[in-house]
């Protein structure tokens, strides 16, 4: 048996680092767990950008979320000393009467956000990258923009070892049980008790709390990125917007170049996805997939998508719940774990938030925010 713990937290890539991170500056005595390295490419926490958006088409009800987000990624930078957000602008760019634009629309309005309506002559005039077709209309977020996920969890583990966490990384947790005063983690490497457990293990979260049953589907998916014909200049922040594109059964989505003149531009697809195991992920990148983006790109980025264009991919994965809202909260009511997972593939934009409120559920029992939304346990009468 090792030393007593207040809190475990298992699993720190982008909300495991911000829950060690906030729990630590909380007073607590945390101790981190990662079965892999850290800041490692083999969950969903890399990618060298994440989109940060508050015109929200999943729905108005996590707006408040999202402008918490906001308030805390700004004082995550104070305390680092580091830019991690980086203001772009956004689109939201689909068919007038289709699904997205409607819901950002939508959104904006009912929430009293800064945003424009756009039409697709209007979004080519702005930005002539684009080419939408005549059916096409955009909601411009201008808060809108894109935090690195590799830099982000480096910050937030860097700034919890600074406030005493312990952070062990290539340790493998087997099992986690409540006990009578507290939880007991079982690792690879030892036994730990400690008060609260946090799990923020991803794609690996519903094996760890096999009786939760977690109704999560894994999912691969690609990641690309372009050298634009004509160069990137066009492509750098403040010349080219974050953007998700609702069209043909599919919505794609892609960034400004982050790294650089010479780092390539990324697009990739939201939808769809493979179904994978996530100890056995083939991280080979096929070129049908590749000309699955390409093509998505042809009609609507053609500097993207022409021949040469391809510069390199990435695989990460997407642990989608039923409804693709999260799932945030204790796992029983005793309360002494805690999961957040089931992050379908857009919780990254949430992360030093959904630390907060984490740390909120260890030490008080309930959060600041309305988070009846992500409530773990709501897929149990199905």
């Amino acid at each position: 048996m090792e030393e007593r713990y207040d809190v475990a937290v298992v699993g720190l890539g982008g909300l495991g680092s911000a829950a060690c991170r906030s729990l630590a500056a909380a007073g607590l005595k945390v101790l981190g767990l990662e079965r892999y390295g850290p800041v490692h490419d083999l969950g969903a926490s890399h990618g060298e950008s994440r989109g940060v958006w508050q015109a929200y088409f999943m729905g108005p009800e996590y707006v408040p979320y999202l402008r918490r987000a906001y308030t805390l990624w700004s004082e995550l930078e104070q305390v680092s000393g580091e830019t991690l957000f980086h203001r772009t602008g956004g689109l939201c760019i689909g068919p007038a009467d289709g699904t997205l634009v409607p819901a950002a629309r939508s959104s904006a309005q009912q929430c009293g956000l800064e945003h424009e309506y756009l039409t697709a002559d209007e979004v080519h005039s702005r930005y002539p990258q684009f080419e939408p077709t005549a059916d096409c209309a955009a909601v411009y977020d201008p808060g809108s923009g894109f935090v690195q996920p590799e830099q982000t969890v480096r910050v937030q583990l860097e700034l919890a070892r600074k406030n005493s966490a312990e952070l062990r990384f290539n340790e493998e947790v087997r099992e986690i049980t409540e006990t009578r005063d507290g939880s007991r983690v079982r690792t690879d490497h030892a036994v730990y008790d400690v008060g609260h457990v946090v799990v923020t293990a991803g794609c690996w979260a519903p094996g760890l709390l096999p009786a939760l049953d977690l109704p999560v589907q894994v999912l691969r998916k690609v990641m690309l990125w372009f050298n634009p014909e004509g160069g990137a200049e066009d492509f750098q922040p403040g010349r080219f917007p974050y953007w998700i594109w609702e069209g043909d059964g599919m919505v794609g989505y892609g960034h400004p170049a982050a790294n650089g003149l010479h780092g390539g531009v990324k697009a990739g697809v939201h939808s769809g996805g493979t179904p994978a195991d996530p100890d056995r992920v083939d991280r080979f990148v096929r070129p049908e997939e590749i000309a699955e983006i390409q093509d998505f790109l042809r009609t609507r980025i053609p500097r993207l998508s022409g021949a040469g264009r391809y510069r390199k991919s990435a695989v990460c994965l997407y642990d989608n719940t039923p409804d693709q809202a999260f799932a945030i909260g204790p796992v029983s009511d005793r309360g002494r774990v805690v999961v957040a997972a089931g992050t379908s593939g857009h919780a990254f934009k949430f992360v030093p938030a959904i630390g907060e409120s984490l740390t909120e559920l260890v030490t008080d029992g309930t959060t600041s925010q309305d988070l009846s939304l992500f409530d773990p346990q709501r897929f149990a009468s199905n």
